[in-house]
């Protein structure tokens, strides 16, 4: 490690689950507060915060220096995989990582929708997926690649007169207004491995969401055409009885197999039955059961098919909303039981991103990593090159609502010439994969491209 220098820049970290990107911040800071590595750069934030005035000193939250950083794209706790994390200066870049492309990993469960769209919100209904196949998601899925125009999950923190769409859906209000859909573009999306019911470990979730926010959920979706299709779980109960009977009674049939009854026979066995006796055939044959099982068991006996899915997107895009409308395009309902962000940007796991368990450890197993990582996006900003912004048509399309949704801690920079030190340039940390908050109550012309 260089004595005395001070690190700042962007790098990436490999996200576990059910921890949210807050508190891999958190954790950063507190790692970093004690740390020789990161001492120059708090030395240098506490002679900054000398030069402050006094109205300055007065208007900050948080009193205490800490090392600043930021995030380039939330995930949510469910989600794993690339978080990209701004230091000092790098902050400033973050904005950037919003707008370029992102490969995710999902696996999508049929059978059931959610109010959040994945594995860990309540249920809003359950469909039937007997006759799902794979050949049968594969063929829907060319409707979802490329560009076009994408209905965000009603349960998320856009806005709406200022009010985040899944308060209306808590409270059973109606919306003000129809949902706008959004430009999305999808440059790869495939199936990398299916998996027959009964053959994984994703479950549904079983905690039912409340009449009100079913009502709501269920005029959003009949308008918009993504409706689940529903199930009448006593009739699929009997039907799968029934064919269990049928099939049972034809393999007993195949197995019977009966000689021509002689007349002496026939003359025997009909002086026993007259007589109140029992028939030899009668004696020796056992009684057949055919046991009952519960409606429940029947409909869930082999469980839900799912699918596990690659898709290389730019920004704006909800994979939830995508594991929601493919359930409805094969005529049943969907969910997302897992989200790994595979790469964002020039990011990705397994080859540039921190491992997150490396924390755990002493400061000399993840300090010269971080310092790593810094010193080749400090290379590579003087070289010029790494994705930054999505690219089209040679020309870079900056994503302006996108920018204003990136992270950063309110901590001092350690740069006197930072006329807002600390700021937080995100109005709310947008909920699940990365997605940026865009108040859908915006004039046209501050929409985002």
């Amino acid at each position: 490690m260089t004595k005395g220098r001070i690190l700042e820049g962007v790098f990436a970290v490999n996200k576990p689950k059910m921890i949210t990107s807050a508190q891999v911040i958190r954790d950063l800071q507190e790692k970093f507060q004690h740390s020789k590595l990161f001492t120059p750069y708090l030395e240098n934030a506490r002679k900054v915060r000398a030069r402050e005035n006094h109205n300055q000193r007065q208007r900050r939250r948080d009193k205490n220096i800490k090392v600043k950083i930021g995030h380039g794209g939330t995930l949510d706790p469910l989600a794993t995989g690339v978080l990209i994390l701004g230091i000092g200066s790098g902050t400033k870049s973050l904005s950037d990582f919003l707008s370029c492309t992102k490969e995710y990993e999902a696996v999508i469960l049929f059978g059931t929708s959610t109010d959040t769209y994945d594995r860990v919100g309540r249920v809003l209904k359950r469909a039937p997926y007997e006759h799902i196949t794979r050949q049968m998601v594969e063929d829907a899925l060319p409707q979802f690649r490329g560009k076009y125009m994408q209905l965000p999950p009603l349960f998320s923190a856009l806005k709406m007169n200022g009010k985040p769409l899944y308060e209306y859906a808590r409270e059973g209000k109606d919306l003000p207004r129809d949902i706008e859909r959004r430009s999305v573009e999808v440059l790869n999306l495939e199936i990398v491995e299916w998996m027959e019911g009964g053959m994984h470990s994703h479950e549904a979730p079983s905690e039912d969401a409340s009449p009100a926010e079913v009502n709501v959920a269920n005029k959003l979706w009949k308008q918009e055409g993504v409706q689940p299709k529903e199930v009448d779980v006593t009739t699929a109960a009997s039907a799968e009885f029934e064919n269990k009977k049928r099939k049972l009674s034809e393999n007993q049939d195949n197995l019977v197999q009966e000689r021509p009854i002689s007349k002496r026979r026939l003359s025997e066995s009909q002086d026993t039955q007259m007589s109140g006796g029992l028939t030899a055939s009668a004696k020796a044959t056992p009684t057949c059961e055919v046991a009952v099982e519960p409606s429940s068991k029947l409909i869930q006996a082999n469980g839900p098919p799912a699918a596990r899915i690659r898709m290389t997107v730019t920004s704006g895009f909800y994979v939830r909303s995508l594991c929601h409308d493919l359930g409805a395009a094969v005529g049943s309902a969907a969910l997302m039981a897992e989200l790994v962000r595979i790469r964002q940007g020039q990011f990705e796991i397994g080859k540039n991103a921190l491992e997150y368990d490396h924390l755990a450890g002493e400061e000399q197993v993840w300090g010269p990593k971080i310092e790593s990582f810094l010193d080749e996006w400090e290379k590579s900003q003087r070289k010029g090159w790494g994705e930054t912004s999505k690219v089209s048509g040679g020309k870079s399309e900056v994503d302006t609502e996108s920018k204003s949704s990136a992270k950063v801690e309110d901590v001092p920079t350690p740069s006197p010439n930072d006329p807002s030190p600390g700021k937080d340039v995100s109005k709310s940390d947008a909920k699940l994969e990365g997605e940026p908050e865009v108040k859908l109550d915006a004039k046209p012309a501050e929409a985002a491209a």
